[in-house]
């Protein structure tokens, strides 16, 4: 029985699984929207809630956790100084799913991962 087994699997082994979440969170953090598969989109979307959240406080633990699921340096000085603080007022619920169509080749329902508050809606906010 399948009690309390939320992972998604999706028929991967679990090296290929966490190595392909490190790569697209990587991507996420660096680019703050990409182009997936909905089950690799719903795979993301609760680790990078939790990096967020993570990274919000600054500290010496936090960074050696978020370095275990990213395994990448250079991504933590735009996690904490540009991602975190847009955030800090914020509860949860920092990324959505935004669906866009099947794709051609395999009919695989694509779909945008994205930032809730991106830098031109925040710049548009205080514009106004």
């Amino acid at each position: 029985m399948r009690h309390l087994r939320k992972r998604i699997k999706i028929n991967r082994t679990s090296a290929h699984r966490n190595a392909m979440i490190a790569n697209m969170i990587n991507s996420f953090l660096k680019h703050e929207k990409i182009k997936t598969t909905r089950a690799k989109a719903k795979l993301i979307k609760p680790v990078a809630e939790k990096i967020i959240t993570r990274a919000k406080t600054n500290t010496l633990h936090s960074r050696k956790q978020i370095y275990k699921v990213l395994r990448r340096w250079d991504m933590m000085p735009k996690l904490f100084e540009k991602i975190a603080p847009r955030f800090k007022k914020r509860a949860g619920g920092y990324t959505r799913i935004v669906p866009i169509g099947p794709r051609n080749s395999d009919n695989a329902e694509m779909v945008f991962l994205e930032m809730v508050e991106t830098f031109e809606e925040k710049g548009k906010s205080e514009r106004s």
